[in-house]
């Protein structure tokens, strides 16, 4: 016998329905499915799937946006460069006819979701020319944003520096809509430096280089290895001897220069190039362009009528 006995707390018979398979699917073959079954047979999208998939484009839209404006803002809040004045802001955009972003994805690399920013730290004492008649020549191939700062260690600034990348573009607030940034920060350094990638690059110094950098983005540095090396020595004769050279060497420079230029339009023969846009700059910084000899002065003549050298121009006078 048992030692004890309990009493059934539920009843003893109890039927329980186990499931015969994992998970059931409609009947496709079925008469009468329903207007959602007939769409997916047919492979079409049914309307609830459609309005979700509306829903989640806006969502990703704004996002985007939100994603672009919040990484051109690092790049200027992450340096030590970000000590902006704002209350002396200055914004401009010049934007134009684009080719397209595969140059600069094949330059620069691809950099989804923000907006490529150049940013450059001048002084106002010493306008870096050769970048402004760059900046209007990018801005023939790009849509470029473009946009003055006033760092705090600079206590003015002339109208004309704080306006010297042209007026303010209507969109200058939806930075997905650009291709390329060009932040020009005006601050009391000692050389001028540039730097694309805050995080992952050095700056690099010097008007000359930044002007390189620059002009490859233009695509249309010489291939040929001896035309370069010409290019990188006007370049660098005009920088060394020209702008920060003695009057003699200033001289020698011109000399050398109107004996070129009797000989071909440009500084490289038939082609515009850096050389001439770097050079010339000096030129017009170093001394009274009036006072140039003739070859020079019919040069930097030609210069003026391509349109790009106009703010250069206003900055002189």
């Amino acid at each position: 016998m048992p030692m004890y006995q309990v009493k059934p707390v539920s009843p003893g018979e109890i039927k329980i329905d186990l499931p015969t398979c994992m998970y059931k699917l409609p009947n496709i073959h079925a008469q009468g499915t329903s207007r959602g079954e007939h769409a997916f047979q047919n492979g079409e999208v049914d309307p609830a799937v459609k309005v979700l998939e509306a829903q989640q484009d806006d969502i990703l839209k704004k996002l985007y946006e939100l994603k672009a404006t919040v990484d051109g803002l690092t790049k200027t809040v992450t340096t030590p460069d970000a000590d902006l004045d704002a209350t002396t802001l200055s914004q401009g955009v010049s934007a134009t006819v684009s080719k397209g972003t595969a140059d600069l994805d094949s330059l620069l690399g691809k950099d989804l979701g923000a907006l490529r920013d150049i940013v450059i730290n001048a002084n106002p004492s010493n306008p870096p020319l050769s970048l402004l008649v760059l900046h209007s020549l990018l801005c023939q191939r790009y849509r470029v944003l473009s946009t003055v700062h006033v760092h705090s260690s600079v206590t003015s600034v002339p109208p004309t520096l704080l306006s010297c990348l042209g007026p303010r573009h209507a969109d200058s607030y939806t930075r997905h809509r650009f291709e390329l940034g060009f932040t020009l920060i005006w601050k009391d350094v000692s050389k001028l430096q540039m730097k694309f990638n805050t995080q992952n690059m050095c700056p690099i110094e010097g008007e000359a280089n930044v002007a390189r950098f620059l002009y490859r983005l233009l695509g249309a540095e010489p291939q040929d290895p001896v035309l370069a090396t010409q290019m990188d020595s006007w370049i660098d004769t005009a920088v060394f001897q020209l702008a920060e050279g003695s009057s003699k060497e200033q001289a020698a420079v011109l000399r050398s220069l109107n004996g070129a230029l009797g000989r071909s339009p440009w500084l490289l023969g038939q082609e515009f190039s850096l050389a001439d846009i770097v050079s010339a700059c000096c030129v017009l910084q170093a001394s009274d362009s009036t006072l140039a000899p003739a070859n020079v002065q019919r040069w930097l003549k030609s210069c003026q009528n391509l349109g790009h050298f106009n703010c250069a121009y206003e900055l002189l006078h």
